[in-house]
């Protein structure tokens, strides 16, 4: 996808925002681990200023769950067991959007899937809600998710072909602070550099100037 047209005023910058696609800005892989973060004009009901935390990238394609799409639900109104704490329901995407999911880091686990070092995704949920009964886990070393965000491996290339998606690293505090949730996506792109700084100011509507 090439940028639109768009009446700006760039004072005081050295660059031009229009001469670089997307494309070029991505120096990284979708590796898990790692970010999408839309570009500024998509406008899917689901991904529309998403940042979506890759959990497994292969030859079947890829898993990750979008962080700053928060739900008007707790985690206590869809399990039944009273817990020692409540945690704030995330909408992951639109894969299984019933079932629910989660990110921790809670190394032992059992049948947990490691992302990166010290995160991992998935595990027995008997034994994690024992855990937090027990108090054993605490709140910031969680995050739920209503549905996940797929994408089988020539679809995610094609998407990237188009501009669809930025691709950057996330700091492992803001990974599981949901206190940053509603301004991540700006903020994301202000740290990935100052080209993708500029594009957090654009317009989500292609036609304002």
């Amino acid at each position: 996808m090439k940028y639109k047209v768009i009446k700006f005023t760039f004072e005081s910058m050295d660059f031009d925002p229009f001469k670089k696609r997307i494309s070029e800005l991505n120096t990284l892989k979708p590796n898990k681990g790692n970010i999408l973060v839309a570009e500024p004009f998509m406008q899917d009901d689901y991904f529309k200023r998403s940042v979506v935390y890759i959990c497994e990238n292969n030859a079947d394609g890829t898993v990750g769950f979008i962080l700053n799409e928060q739900l008007d639900l707790k985690l206590s109104e869809v399990i039944t067991e009273e817990l020692s704490f409540d945690a704030q329901l995330y909408l992951g995407g639109p894969v299984e959007a019933r079932s629910l999911f989660f990110i921790h880091r809670c190394p032992d686990l059992r049948d947990s899937i490691q992302i990166t070092e010290g995160i991992y995704w998935s595990g027995d949920f008997e034994m994690l809600k024992e855990l937090i009964i027990l108090e054993k886990v605490s709140i910031d070393e969680l995050r739920f998710f209503l549905g996940y965000s797929g994408w089988d491996e020539q679809q995610l290339k094609d998407e990237l072909k188009k501009e669809s998606w930025l691709i950057g690293k996330i700091m492992e505090k803001d990974l599981f602070n949901v206190n940053s949730s509603n301004d991540l996506w700006k903020t994301t792109l202000q740290q990935m550099g100052k080209e993708q700084a500029l594009l957090s100011t654009f317009p989500d509507n292609p036609n304002l100037n």
